[in-house]
């Protein structure tokens, strides 16, 4: 058993999996493709309402600062992301890359981990999709009732006020969830088209809440710029920028994302690297110019309980006839975050069914639309559960956590790789290593001490049910030793 513990992957065999002999799956993505998925995961809830959430609870107007410090993270995992993706382009993004670098059982808590990161990802990001989309009703004087409009944890504000509150499910994120999973099921090439349609709008919506919001910037909400620190671990100040930094690292999940359709990429040596650093580059600079005018609009205390801050900020614009156009395009924004979420998530467990750690039926792929289609439907029920009853905040801190868990792990095994495997070919070269993947283990944990405790718990309840399952199950049927 301890052989099977450390037991790793071959390269070689990886890269015949991701031949054109081995590789079930269509290879359909373009590298434009592959960056607009990855800003398709990227600019979402993580820009349109963590952002909010961060500024009140943490930041203040600094949560510019956050977002700069997240970015800074992300560029160091995401350098050791792109040298993976181009050296072994299968699909499994991190949990395929640990195998072939840290052995099945470290492989088996990051695929485990992913399950995290996308999953929660996805219900989080349908949360406040349901949020948006009752603020849109609600223009058009449709209210729906409030026992289906959120969770029994939490309440929905709305602008005019009404406060919905006494739900018993969330069904607009249980729509939206089942909607996707079906998209997903019918192929990755229909979906990527999809996705690049919504990916201009949300970028046209981005650029247009930038432009038209910096003449309205009032300095006043920007000062103090970093408020004082009130005591209270992770609340304003310094600290609380970091604090900010690791709830809004949840929006730069997507570039990883990227990485998991490896196996549908037309030429993932060159496609990898730059729909992973491309995505990055260009949704940072985003980012920090769309915090820096949203806390800008009205005083970031205003932001605290709204799931709906983008709408709250512009609304003070006076384009009154605008703020319907905006919420149309961050609904289609969500969506496309929805959609590379649970992309990544099947993509990864059909990868660990095909090893043997879990059941066949996740590794099965439709005669007709070739995608992993039982992977799709178990993950739109297990979904739905999570965005259907448990509140957006505590959805947030599980998946950051899970995340930065992910990247610190990919990091280490770039430096790893290239102390035993140095001689290995690699498309993209990681510079600076090992620097590079210090400072990526770095600040990755750095920013895991900055979350409340309950994260953490929760984490290691997950990881506890994960090797449950691994060693009743996974270590028994591993494919490692065929």
């Amino acid at each position: 058993m301890a052989n099977t513990l450390w037991a790793k992957k071959s390269i070689t065999k990886l890269q015949h999996d991701a031949s054109a002999e081995g590789n079930q799956l269509t290879r359909s993505l373009t590298s434009t493709s592959l960056v607009a998925l990855g800003i398709g995961a990227i600019i979402g809830a993580g820009l349109f309402s963590l952002t909010g959430i961060a500024a009140a609870n943490h930041a203040g107007p600094a949560v510019t600062f956050s977002f700069a410090l997240a970015a800074f993270g992300c560029a160091f995992a995401g350098l050791c992301y792109a040298e993976f993706a181009s050296m072994i382009p299968i699909a499994g993004s991190a949990y395929t890359y640990s195998y072939a670098t840290m052995g099945e059982f470290v492989a088996w808590i990051i695929g485990w981990d992913l399950v995290l990161e996308y999953a929660l990802g996805a219900a989080t990001v349908a949360v406040s999709w349901s949020g948006y989309l009752m603020e849109l009703l609600y223009k058009f004087d449709i209210y729906l009732p409030a026992e289906l409009a959120c969770s029994p944890f939490e309440s929905l504000k709305l602008s005019d006020g009404t406060v919905l509150d006494g739900g018993i499910v969330n069904l607009p994120a249980v729509l939206i969830v089942c909607l996707i999973s079906l998209l997903l099921i019918r192929g990755t090439e229909k979906s990527a088209k999809m996705n690049n349609i919504l990916v201009v709008v949300k970028l046209i919506v981005v650029v247009m809440f930038i432009a038209l919001g910096w003449g309205f910037i009032d300095p006043a909400n920007h000062t103090p710029f970093i408020p004082e620190n009130t005591g209270i671990r992770g609340q304003f100040g310094w600290s609380g920028i970091a604090t900010g930094a690791a709830v809004v690292f949840f929006a730069f999940i997507g570039f990883d994302a990227v990485s998991t359709a490896a196996q549908e990429a037309k030429n993932p040596q060159k496609g990898m690297p730059i729909g992973i650093l491309g995505s990055l580059v260009i949704c940072t600079i985003l980012y920090v110019l769309f915090s820096y005018v949203m806390t800008g609009l009205v005083p970031y205390t205003e932001f605290a309980g709204d799931s709906k801050p983008a709408a709250t900020a512009f609304a003070v614009t006076g384009y009154d006839f605008l703020q319907t156009a905006l919420i149309v395009a961050v609904l289609a924004g969500y969506t496309s975050v929805m959609l590379v979420m649970l992309l990544g998530q099947s993509r990864v467990f059909y990868t660990m069914s095909k090893d043997g750690l879990l059941p066949k039926i996740f590794g099965d792929i439709h005669t007709k639309y070739r995608t992993p289609f039982k992977t799709n439907i178990f993950f739109m029920i297990f979904v739905s559960v999570f965005a259907g009853f448990v509140p957006i905040s505590d959805l947030g801190h599980m998946v950051s956590i899970g995340t930065l868990f992910a990247f610190a792990l990919v990091c280490a095994g770039v430096w790893l790789m290239r102390v035993k495997q140095p001689n290995l070919p690699r498309a993209f070269k990681t510079p600076l290593v090992p620097f590079v993947p210090i400072m990526g283990i770095g600040v990755c944990v750095f920013l895991m001490t900055t979350l409340p405790i309950e994260a953490w718990e929760r984490l290691a309840i997950w990881l506890a049910i994960g090797l449950g399952i691994y060693w009743f199950y996974g270590r028994k049927n591993t494919k490692i030793n065929d």
